[in-house]
């Protein structure tokens, strides 16, 4: 019985797939002083949330909105506010391309929301949508922080 028990709690850890924990491991460790640390998820959970007022604004034909949302909150417009030059120096140079990269492909949703505006064409909007989230995927993957 204890061994299905926790056999039912590390699947439930890793997503029901016995790989998942294995993989996690294989992600590079970016240390960052704790405060830095803090400030750094701290901006990717208002990356995350903006990219669901992002969906949810879409969702409602809100194109303008959407565009306004990402380029203030997570486009290169937003880089000054997240304070993001103090952490590049802790960063290994490819989190610190997929991150700036994640940034353009921001700004660069802004402009194709703008003009799904005008056509109302969600499969472009859409698709540049997937292409932030694509950035934070390959960030997610290869690295973790401490």
């Amino acid at each position: 019985m204890k061994k299905l028990i926790l056999s039912l709690i590390f699947l439930t850890l890793t997503g029901g797939d016995p790989i998942a924990a294995s993989d996690n491991e294989a992600r590079q460790l970016v240390e960052f002083p704790l405060m830095m640390q803090q400030h750094l998820l701290g901006n990717m959970r208002d990356h995350l949330l903006a990219i669901t007022e992002i969906q949810q604004a879409l969702s409602s034909g809100s194109f303008d909105q959407a565009a306004e949302i990402a380029e203030k909150r997570i486009g290169m417009s937003s880089l000054a506010s997240h304070g993001a030059a103090h952490m590049a120096p802790y960063m290994p140079k490819k989190m610190q391309a997929i991150g700036t990269q994640m940034h353009r492909a921001a700004s660069q949703f802004a402009i194709i929301a703008q003009d799904s505006a005008v056509d109302g064409d969600m499969k472009r909007a859409l698709g540049g949508l997937a292409k932030i989230t694509q950035q934070c995927v390959a960030c997610h993957a290869a690295f973790r922080v401490h």
